[in-house]
């Protein structure tokens, strides 16, 4: 504690205070000393813990920072939020062919080129405008036979 002073400085110190001070008011001289010690060491204590405060909220903000950015760019959790819509769509097939019903992509409508024919009942979707149903059709024109003209 006292690194400035060695076990014979004080013995100095403390007969130089004995002689100035004298015996009678050596007590209280030391009573008062060592109340200023004590408040000393109360204020480097409160400045120590503020600035201890001070330093681990700085670090906490940081790593709050860190934390929010991580959340921002995980490909893990953004992996598992796939994983997770996979393993939903194969345990309710229903619910993803509604999904997949709702959405339609222009390589989804296109025709596989070599793909199966449609199967009986079934018929092909295309891009070509429907034929309305109350238009009746032209009739063909009579076939002429060479011996009629």
């Amino acid at each position: 504690m006292f690194d400035l002073f060695s076990s014979s400085h004080l013995l100095i110190l403390l007969i130089v205070a004995l002689v100035v001070v004298g015996p009678k008011d050596l007590p209280k001289l030391l009573h008062m000393m060592g109340k200023w010690a004590g408040k000393a060491r109360a204020m480097a204590g409160e400045f120590r813990k503020s600035f201890d405060e001070m330093a681990r909220q700085t670090e906490l903000d940081e790593l709050r920072k860190e934390i929010e950015a991580l959340k921002k760019n995980n490909p893990v959790s953004e992996f598992q939020n796939t994983m997770s819509d996979m393993q939903n769509k194969i345990n309710d097939p229903l619910a993803a062919a509604m999904d997949g019903a709702g959405q339609s992509s222009p390589e989804s409508s296109a025709p596989l080129e070599g793909g199966p024919e449609p199967r009986a009942g079934e018929f092909e979707v295309t891009d070509a405008a429907p034929v309305p149903e109350h238009e009746p059709l032209a009739e063909p024109a009579p076939a002429r036979n060479a011996s009629q003209a």
